[in-house]
């Protein structure tokens, strides 16, 4: 069954007939916006986190329908000064080797420096759990969260090489 399907991705209107039963990740890449990679289907691997209306989401535990009218931000649209300074942050850190995980990453990332812009080691490493890496080790992702968040708070951060 198709059912008629708008949503606002990344600032844009799209409007498009979907069938009733598909996730979330895959309109989305459908769509155009290939940053949220599709990973394990069952929510373990993070790599499909995107934001839906401000709030983090693992977009292939969700039903398209579900977030039908509202908004939908992955890496893509995500362009506030969280956002650039993470990316800046995993490219100085060598927070990616395959870089297959990394926009889900940086969209936890996001959500964490939004709500603790000064966390913890743990804190990080909490927020992270979520979301496998299975090049880094997550030393190096870590570090480039850390690295953001005192570069946010207008600290600087050196590089450990």
């Amino acid at each position: 069954m198709t059912e008629h399907f708008q949503i606002t991705l990344n600032g844009k209107l799209v409007e498009t007939d979907i069938d009733s039963r598909a996730l979330l990740i895959e309109v989305v890449r459908d769509c155009g916006a290939k940053g949220a990679h599709i990973g394990c289907l069952t929510g373990d691997c993070g790599a499909c986190s995107l934001e839906v209306d401000g709030r983090l989401a693992k977009s292939c535990l969700v039903l398209a329908v579900s977030a039908a009218g509202r908004e939908v931000v992955t890496i893509e649209g995500s362009r506030d000064a969280i956002a650039r300074e993470l990316q800046s942050a995993f490219v100085a850190c060598n927070g990616f080797q395959c870089g297959y995980c990394t926009s889900g990453m940086i969209m936890v990332a996001i959500a964490l420096l939004r709500a603790n812009p000064s966390p913890t080691e743990a804190e990080i490493r909490n927020a992270i759990s979520g979301n496998l890496c299975r090049c880094t080790g997550y030393e190096d992702i870590v570090r480039a969260i850390a690295s953001a968040a005192d570069a946010l708070r207008g600290r600087t951060f050196e590089r450990n090489t």
